[in-house]
C-alpha cells in the first residue's frame, strides 16, 4: 500500500509502499480518505530518531471507510466511514490504510464531507477533554467565565464552541483582524490581545476579581504569570503546552487553584482503563455537528496525499498562522 514515511536519515517525506497491515483484536482497518495536519504532527516529526533502515508513518487526526475488523470488534462494522485521533504509539494515517482500537473511533458525522469531518476529531477530544475532565466543568458552570488563550487555533476553535455551549462567558485571544473575526463566529463573548497584558485587559471588560477558568492553548511559560494573576481563588487553569522551564506557583498557593495538563493521547498511550471514552466523546460530537450546535472548523485543503502536499502542509503548520484546521485529502 502507498504510504508517507519519514526516517532519521532523510530530513524530507518520501512515498513508500509497505505492507498492508492486520487488524488485531479490537482494530479496525481503516482505509483513509482524508487527515488533518496538527502541531503534533510536526512536534513527533522532530522527536523521532531512527536507523537508516527504519521508516515512521505520523498522522492522528482522519477519516475513512472500515475495510475489515478484528475478532472482538463490537462498535463498528465494515463499510462504515469513521473518524479518530488515533493513537501516537501505533503507526499513523499518513497510509492507504491504517490500523485504529475500536475504542478511539466514532462514526463520521452524516452531514459532513469527507474534508470537513476530518478537522474535527484530535482539537474536539482535546477540547472535550480539557473543559469537562481537566477544569471538570458542568452545566450548572453556565454563567461563568472562561480564558480561553488562543481561540483561533484548531483546539481553541473547538472548545470556544463547547465552552458558549454550556453557557460559559467566553474571553477568547487573537490579535490579526482575520482571527478575531474568526473567534468571534465561532461564539467568543469579548476577544482580548494576547500579545498584551491579559490581566489588564480583563480588568477593563470589568471582570476585576479575574476568571473562573483558563484553557492556555499557546507557549504556557510565556502566559504563566498573567494566567496566576487572571486567575480566580479556586479557579482552575488547564494547558496543552509543556512547559520549557521551570515556573514558581507561589500565587496559585495563595489562592487554591488548580494547574492541570490536557494531552489528548494519554488514554491510548497507557492503556487507560476509561479509553472508550473517546469512542463516546466524538459520538457525542456528531451528534452536535449533525444537529448545529457545532460547526466545523475546516479553513484549508491540499490534495493529494503524497510526500510533496504533506511537506507543505507541515510548513503551514509550523509556521504558526493557520487559522482553524488544514486537512489533506486522498491518494493519487
Amino acid at each position: 500500500m502507498k504510504a508517507v514515511g519519514l526516517t532519521n536519515a532523510l530530513t524530507d517525506f518520501m512515498d513508500i509502499e509497505i505492507a498492508q497491515p492486520k487488524p488485531g483484536t479490537h482494530d479496525l482497518l481503516v482505509k483513509i480518505k482524508a487527515i488533518s495536519i496538527n502541531p503534533v504532527d510536526t512536534k513527533q516529526r522532530e522527536a523521532t530518531k531512527l536507523s537508516e533502515e527504519e521508516v515512521r508513518i505520523l498522522g492522528w487526526d482522519a477519516v475513512g471507510e472500515v475495510v475489515e475488523i478484528g475478532s472482538d470488534v463490537t462498535l463498528f462494522k465494515t463499510g462504515q466511514e469513521v473518524c479518530f485521533a488515533g493513537d501516537v504509539t501505533r503507526p499513523g494515517a499518513y497510509a492507504e490504510f491504517t490500523l485504529i482500537d475500536e475504542r478511539l473511533v466514532g462514526a463520521k458525522p452524516r452531514s459532513l464531507s469527507v474534508e470537513e469531518a476530518a478537522a474535527m476529531p484530535l482539537t474536539t477530544i482535546t477540547a472535550w477533554e480539557a473543559l469537562f475532565d481537566r477544569l471538570g466543568i458542568v452545566e450548572e458552570d453556565s454563567g461563568k467565565s472562561i480564558l480561553i488563550i488562543n481561540g483561533a487555533g484548531g483546539v481553541g476553535s473547538v472548545a470556544t464552541q463547547l465552552a458558549a455551549n454550556i453557557g460559559l462567558e467566553v474571553i477568547a485571544t487573537a490579535s490579526r483582524p482575520e482571527t478575531i473575526e474568526w473567534t468571534k463566529n465561532h461564539g467568543a463573548n469579548h476577544v482580548i490581545n494576547h500579545r498584551e497584558n491579559l490581566t489588564k485587559q480583563l480588568k477593563n471588560l470589568g471582570y476585576e476579581k479575574g476568571v473562573d477558568f483558563i484553557l492556555c492553548l499557546h507557549n504556557t511559560n510565556a502566559h504563566w504569570d498573567d494566567m496566576q494573576e487572571a486567575i480566580c481563588p479556586q479557579g482552575k487553569i488547564c494547558s496543552i503546552v509543556e512547559l520549557a522551564e521551570p515556573v514558581k506557583m507561589s500565587l496559585l498557593k495563595d489562592k487554591s487553584a488548580t494547574f492541570s495538563y490536557e494531552f489528548m493521547f494519554t488514554r491510548s498511550k497507557y492503556d487507560t482503563d476509561d479509553k472508550v471514552k473517546q469512542h463516546e466523546i466524538l459520538t457525542k460530537a456528531a451528534h452536535m455537528l449533525d444537529g448545529g450546535m457545532l460547526q466545523t472548523t475546516l479553513n484549508k485543503v491540499l490534495s493529494p496525499i503524497n510526500a510533496a502536499t504533506i511537506e507543505e502542509a507541515h510548513q503551514i503548520i509550523s509556521s504558526g498562522k493557520m487559522i482553524g484546521k488544514l486537512v489533506v485529502k486522498g491518494f493519487e
